[in-house]
């Protein structure tokens, strides 16, 4: 009887359309942030900063935009790599060349960058889909990392291909330590996600969910294909771009073009598809999974006392990982979001079967 919708009277369309219309979800999530923002950064260690908390708060952010395109526009893309890289690029050689700019907002900008380049190589959306649509993107993750490695400008020249991020400061603040790289990561992370949740709700996320659906039939009842298509790409190379720019300047520090290679692009498609197409929730869901699950397999057999060496230990963490990635796929191919929802309707119907 905790979780119920009854007796939750609404007098206006604001509060019936609202993120989260439940009282119990609102302060479940108010709760869960009061943690991320209050609790987390005075109990947590560097090693949990470094390993988990930030690359997970980042990938987060890049899945969800992945998410717009794929799980939203149904637009598959096997280039997201590459636009993170942009975005890492783009904000490095902003602040190289205008160093009056606070690296935050080099941040920002550089997911402009990645937007127009997303454009771009959008464009082949508005004739093909499907595989050729994945094949196409594929092609801008190639153009990336040749870019990146071959053009000296976009890497001001150094011999080694490797740069370095400026330090981060705002209003006299050093930004350095990793419980403020933590925060300044979780706040980018929030805020973006929150915008694209209200973007989804309204109507261009219900022209991206048209053509996702059926695009002759989106097209026939008035929506503008090519519209909805560039938007979803710009909008998701918006968000991956300012993810790759806070990887560069908040995890990395110091990068290299191979930090943004086509593993990369693996790595978050796995994290849609495993947190759940067409779900923000999904997206941290799977980003957590991809990289905590191997983290914690790795520890197992040091905690049972169990003699393997490490490179036994690290084959065992793929395999384990991997088996556990089919199973769920097999058990529920929608992912970790369809799990939840799943899990909040039975809390709603308990104790009755139906």
């Amino acid at each position: 009887m905790i979780y119920r919708e009854a007796g939750q009277y609404k007098v206006s369309y604001q509060a019936d359309q609202a993120i989260f219309p439940i009282g119990q979800d609102r302060f479940v999530m108010l709760v869960l942030l009061a943690i991320a923002f209050l609790v987390v950064p005075f109990v947590a260690s560097e090693y949990v900063y470094r390993a988990v908390l930030i690359p997970t708060v980042i990938l987060a952010l890049a899945a969800t935009g992945l998410n717009v395109l794929m799980g939203y526009c149904g637009q598959v893309s096997l280039g997201s790599g590459a636009f993170m890289g942009i975005g890492a690029y783009a904000a490095y050689n902003l602040g190289v060349h205008l160093p009056f700019l606070n690296p935050f907002v080099c941040i920002l900008l550089s997911g402009f960058f990645a937007a127009a380049i997303g454009i771009l190589f959008g464009v082949p959306s508005l004739r093909i889909k499907g595989f050729y649509l994945a094949v196409a993107t594929l092609a801008a993750q190639f153009f990336g990392d040749w870019a990146f490695l071959r053009i000296k400008w976009i890497t001001n020249y150094t011999p080694s291909g490797s740069v370095n991020a400026p330090p981060l400061q705002i209003l006299g603040w050093d930004l350095s330590s990793p419980a403020a790289n933590y925060l300044v990561s979780l706040v980018f992370t929030v805020v973006l996600a929150l915008g694209v949740k209200n973007i989804v709700r309204g109507h261009i996320g219900r022209q991206w969910m048209a053509i996702r659906d059926m695009d002759i039939a989106a097209e026939i009842i008035g929506v503008r294909p090519m519209y909805a298509k560039l938007s979803a790409f710009a909008v998701s190379s918006f968000l991956i771009g300012v993810a790759g720019a806070l990887w560069a300047f908040v995890y990395l520090g110091s990068w290299e073009p191979a930090a943004f290679d086509i593993n990369r692009s693996f790595q978050l498609m796995f994290m849609v598809i495993i947190g759940g197409l067409g779900s923000i929730l999904g997206s941290f869901l799977g980003a957590a999974f991809i990289l905590i699950l191997p983290i914690l397999l790795d520890q197992v057999p040091h905690a049972l006392g169990i003699p393997l060496t490490v490179e036994t230990v690290s084959l065992s963490v793929f395999m384990v990982t991997g088996a556990l990635i089919c199973y769920l796929l097999i058990v529920e191919p929608h992912g970790f979001a369809k799990l939840w929802s799943t899990g909040k309707e039975k809390l709603r119907l308990w104790p009755y079967p139906y």
